[in-house]
């Protein structure tokens, strides 16, 4: 019996440990000022002397797994490097569809329809595009490929 207590207590401590390993590092900054984010970014994409870059704005939330799977895209080397060179990026917490919704809206993005969305402004923060119809709120099934075509896309013409 005393064993049978053990081997159970112990089963429960693998699983808590399990899980606590599992949980997601948080992609979002829950607590940020999107606005001033957004601001910060326009100041270092334009910089005196560096390459201009386009703006992506991520607008998205840690609990959402197709967030974590565009993230975990966007950080694989191939386009980690072409984003480093060419983007800054602002990731835009809309918690439970209850934050920065105002920001969104003011960028043409419409995240009701699915998140991650995205918008793309120039280096004056001049809206470029606008994802608006959802387009990578299935990013867990989309290809590496397809991530990759977008930011080639939205990079600063020479």
């Amino acid at each position: 019996m005393q064993r049978m207590r053990f081997l159970r207590g112990f089963f429960v401590l693998l699983l808590f440990v399990g899980m606590t390993m599992a949980a997601e590092e948080p992609i979002y900054d829950e607590k940020a000022d999107a606005s001033r984010q957004i601001a910060a970014a326009i100041t270092a994409a334009s910089q005196p002397g560096k390459p201009v870059r386009n703006i992506v704005l991520v607008f998205g939330a840690n609990w959402c797994p197709d967030c974590h799977a565009l993230d975990d895209n966007m950080h694989k080397p191939e386009l980690a490097a072409l984003i480093e060179k060419n983007f800054v990026v602002v990731k835009i917490d809309v918690g439970r569809m209850d934050k920065n919704l105002d920001v969104a809206l003011k960028h043409g993005v419409p995240v009701k329809r699915g998140i991650p969305a995205m918008a793309v402004l120039d280096s004056r923060g001049k809206l470029l595009y606008a994802q608006d119809q959802g387009q990578f709120a299935d990013a867990r099934h989309m290809s590496f490929e397809s991530i990759k075509a977008f930011f080639e896309q939205w990079k600063p013409k020479p």
